[in-house]
């Protein structure tokens, strides 16, 4: 289920770059304009990642993860509805903005709830190749996509983040709410510098 989400957010990028043609014709974006709704994406999602890691320590990694999955589905489903540029930019950053928040998240579910050892590895391992997979299939399911309307690249990953939204509260662990708290203790048994955090420096 969380690599359904990295799979999704690789998905989501490499879909967009295809229909980028398409969508400039039917809403009549100049090239620059053009040019952010990829940049918007991008600067939400690098620009919010530390703060999104930080987030899942005060808040609770499963609270954010849902949450901005939330969040995600929302606004992915407002850019297909964009009928002016301005409008699916701004959904395309607070969609980036989403996803910085989700992916530290995800990653510190994952490392709280395998003990360190090769199943943690593994599971590291799974999630990242998920990314890479989701990225590849992207540029593909992106072309078949389009060629019916550039809004089903926006809409058909609103449906994959539902049922990734929909089995991730029966799914995750309530043992991943656990945050450092307002004071900065830790209320779960994850070690001070926490995952979500050290995902950022990455």
């Amino acid at each position: 289920m969380l690599c359904g989400a990295i799979f999704l957010e690789g998905l989501d990028i490499s879909m967009l770059g295809v229909a980028l043609p398409s969508i400039r014709a039917d809403l009549g974006m100049s090239t620059g304009a053009l040019s952010w709704v990829v940049s918007a994406y991008v600067l939400g999602y690098g620009g919010f990642m530390l703060l999104g890691g930080r987030a899942a320590d005060l808040w609770g990694r499963r609270r954010v993860f849902l949450v901005c999955l939330g969040v995600f589905i929302v606004f992915s489903g407002l850019g297909g509805l964009a009928q002016e540029g301005w409008v699916l930019i701004a959904a395309r950053f607070v969609t980036g903005v989403a996803a910085a928040f989700m992916t530290p998240a995800g990653l510190s579910i994952i490392t709280t709830t395998f003990a360190e050892g090769p199943l943690r590895n593994r599971a590291l391992l799974v999630y990242a190749g998920t990314a890479a997979g989701g990225f590849s299939l992207g540029m593909m399911v992106g072309g078949l996509l389009t060629a019916a309307s550039w809004r089903w690249v926006f809409f058909a990953p609103v449906l994959l983040a539902a049922a990734i939204l929909v089995a991730g509260v029966r799914l995750i662990p309530r043992a991943a709410s656990g945050g450092d708290g307002p004071a900065g203790a830790s209320t779960s048994p994850a070690p001070p510098r926490s995952p979500a955090r050290c995902c950022c420096w990455c």
